[in-house]
């Protein structure tokens, strides 16, 4: 290079005749080079920080952001090189001649496969590095400790994630909401295997009723996600992935679990498969007595039975695979009184109960049908059937809900384009069910939309990537929705990544919600002169992964959220204040209503996580500033912490034994009345010891005992008609649990 810049500054015909004799040179006379190409065998993108080398030499090189490497000078033809990759199968391959480019497509390890591999909820079964739009990965590992922690749902993990809140709504039957970025959970999507069907009135205790040992991992889509699905995910996207079975010998796990507030819970999960077909299983069962943690003579946690089988059947069709599926679940939980829910017969006074009585019924069914014309076919559908009948001392109603929903997909890859297609139809029907004492008003409806969609994920460059999606849904009430959404994604170097998305979502009115007390759903009135919300979202982060020689990996992400939310809907309030004599806040009519101006829910994520051998720290940080300006005394979108910290150490000590620690502090709220409350603090502690088949995990949460009453009081009023503020703290206070998990361990 040095002798380049000498002979091109000399002048004139010396120069050039020097230059032209340097080309006349042979060959053999100048070290040659060999590059090697390393691809995603799926996705054909380039693989960073992969590298190539020649064993026992020292001499390699690692790909850059074009995946290439670089040997110079180039190895002898037939030399064995060795090529590996993080998340990939290392490979020895022979070296070419000299002066060639040797282009190797590199599979994902299996290791990878089980724990990450592909991202599905962006239909493009892509690798979680290689997309435009961030996806978080809650993989098996995490999945098998929650079931240690908290085996009879997975809202407590789910909270645990950097952007979302699990936000308790009742403190007599637990039921919970999970919150994205600021906004209310009815803004949030739920799906089970990319199939979406826990909303409107089915919605209540969704997330409660989904054991964390049924699934492989869990996907989160943060900001608007409607271009995917459908309307709904205007806040984000949670895809539940069930497990699959696995070549290589049966599976059987069973956990026993006990906590100090009297749940005890007991799961099994097994699986098999052959060439030809396969098979998962789910039994799962939880009973909690009910607790009366504070003494003001409510129960703080409900009485709960709750049964859950979830069996599926597999089979392989040259190129292909079929799965179907059934989900049943019933369950029983009942709060109140203490001494109407423990059955105490001495009540001498009219006390308030509240028992929910659900069923679930899914039928589901995914075919893929890979090497068709050179893409791949999906056809997916389900259907479910829910019923929810409610008692309480003042009401009694029941209600079912069937919602549907297929879709139709193709994949193709063409050059740097994977382009995925399709169309769906989704719909639920609600029905109230006159079969109780008391028979209160409750308004049904029919909802049908038909959706097509198109998105394009383009590899510009071997650094940048696009995506661009778009949706067009008809709805059968609320005319048609145009969602266009795009995605960026730009690799500068092996270790820094820049993503940028954005996108437009909808959701159309439903009269029952989550957060709604019981008593007052049949309060409700029809649905009048409202129009559908609409939204408009920007997502963002920079990324830094390195791993360095040590064995040390560090992880650095920065990220941004901006949400803009026209015409929300908005339930009346009354007029009067609970405190007000003979005022019942509970029989007041309520109706929905659009606001005149719009909901903006805007922050900051952070987060630094560290590896090394056994040892894992991770400390995040999330700015939360989420606003009404339809509301101008209070514009402060209630129950949306402004600050939130969150930190977990884990250290595995020898072969047998891990200890972890979390902790976490949740700022300032405020509720809707506009009154403000503190900040405070959550911690947790957890040992973990294995042996052969047996792992004994003791847990324990909240151990400062934090709980709303000790600062205020949660049910006011009149015993038998009690009024519940709303809850912005934990009110079941300190937890321990003890689980005993045994797994077949395959030869």
């Amino acid at each position: 290079m040095r002798l380049f810049f000498f002979f091109a500054r000399l002048g004139g015909c010396g120069g050039l005749v020097l230059l032209t004799m340097l080309a006349l040179l042979p060959a053999s006379g100048r070290a040659q080079s060999l590059t090697v190409l390393l691809r995603d065998s799926l996705s054909q993108a380039p693989v960073i920080g992969g590298s190539v080398s020649v064993p026992g030499t020292g001499v390699g090189a690692a790909t850059d952001v074009r995946g290439a490497a670089v040997l110079t000078p180039a190895p002898a033809p037939g030399t064995r090189l060795h090529v590996e990759a993080l998340g990939y199968r290392p490979q020895l391959v022979a070296a070419p001649a000299a002066g060639a480019t040797l282009t190797l497509q590199l599979a994902p390890s299996a290791e990878a496969i089980e724990e990450e591999v592909l991202v599905t909820a962006t239909r493009t079964n892509s690798r979680l590095e290689d997309l435009p739009t961030r996806v978080e990965v809650i993989g098996e590992e995490e999945l098998v400790e929650e079931n240690g922690i908290k085996p009879g749902n997975i809202a407590s993990l789910l909270g645990d994630i950097a952007g979302t809140q699990i936000q308790p709504t009742s403190p007599t039957t637990g039921n919970a909401d999970l919150r994205i970025q600021g906004l209310p959970g009815r803004y949030s999507q739920i799906l089970r295997d990319g199939l979406p069907l826990l909303g409107g009135y089915s919605g209540s205790f969704g997330i409660l009723q989904i054991p964390p040992l049924d699934l492989r991992q869990i996907e989160l889509i943060k900001g608007s996600s409607s271009t995917l699905y459908g309307g709904g995910a205007i806040a984000g996207l949670v895809n539940l992935v069930s497990k699959s079975p696995v070549l290589n010998g049966p599976q059987l796990t069973v956990t026993a679990n006990q906590s100090t507030l009297r749940e005890s819970n007991l799961n099994g999960f097994a699986s098999g498969r052959n060439q030809r077909a396969g098979y998962t299983l789910f039994l799962g069962g939880t009973a909690q007595q009910s607790t009366d943690v504070d003494g003001d003579g409510f129960v703080d946690v409900p009485r709960l039975r709750n049964f859950t089988v979830h069996p599926r059947l597999f089979f392989y069709p040259k190129n292909g695979q079929l799965a179907l599926g059934y989900t049943g679940t019933v369950e029983d939980r009942q709060g109140g009184s203490a001494a109407v829910v423990q059955e105490q017969n001495s009540v001498a006074r009219p006390q308030f109960f509240v028992t929910n009585r659900t069923q679930r019924h899914s039928a589901d069914l995914i075919y893929t049908q890979d090497s068709l014309a050179g893409g791949s076919l999906t056809v997916k559908g389900t259907a479910s059937w829910f019923r929810r009948g409610v008692n309480t001392n003042t009401v009694a109603y029941a209600a079912r809900q069937v919602s549907y929903y297929s879709e139709v997909s193709y994949l193709h890859r063409y050059g740097p384009h994977t382009l995925v297609g399709g169309l769906n139809v989704l719909g639920e029907d609600f029905r109230p069910l006159y079969t109780e004492s008391r028979t209160p008003l409750l308004n049904d409806y029919t909802y049908a939309t038909t959706g097509g969609f198109v998105q394009d994920d383009w590899q510009l460059t071997p650094a940048l990537s696009v995506q661009g999606g778009l949706r067009l849904d008809h709805h059968n009430v609320y005319g048609n929705f145009l969602l266009p959404r795009a995605a960026v994604l730009f690799k500068a170097s092996a270790d820094f990544t820049l993503r940028l998305n954005g996108g437009y979502g909808y959701r159309v009115p439903v009269p029952y919600v989550n957060d709604l007390d019981e008593r007052e759903i049949p309060r409700v009135q029809p649905l009048q002169n409202v129009r559908a919300e609409r939204s408009q979202g920007l997502n963002g982060d920079v990324n830094y992964q390195h791993r360095f020689a040590s064995g040390l990996s560090l992880n650095l992400n920065q990220g941004f959220f901006y949400t803009r939310l026209q015409a929300p809907l908005v339930l009346s309030e009354p007029q009067q204040d609970y405190a007000t004599p003979l005022f019942n806040y509970y029989q007041e009519p309520r109706y929905w209503y659009n606001a005149d101006a719009s909901t903006v829910s805007q922050g900051l994520e952070s987060y630094a996580r560290l590896r090394y051998d056994e040892t894992e720290i991770y400390l995040g940080y999330l700015y939360t500033h989420a606003r009404r300006r339809y509301d101008a005394a209070h514009p402060n979108v209630p129950l949306a912490a402004r600050h939130k910290l969150a930190t977990v150490a884990t250290q595995g000590v020898g072969k047998h034994l891990a200890l972890g620690i979390e902790a976490s502090y949740t700022g300032r709220q405020y509720l809707d009345d506009g009154s403000a409350r503190p900040g405070y603090p959550i911690a947790a502690a957890l040992v973990r010891y294995t042996t052969g088949p047996w792992t004994v995990i003791l847990n324990a949460e909240n151990l400062f005992d934090y709980r709303q009453t000790r600062r205020e009081a949660v049910a006011l009023g009149n015993p038998a008609d009690p009024f519940f503020p709303e809850l912005w703290a934990p009110v079941e206070g300190r937890v321990l649990n003890l689980s005993v998990n045994w797994k077949l361990l395959r030869e």
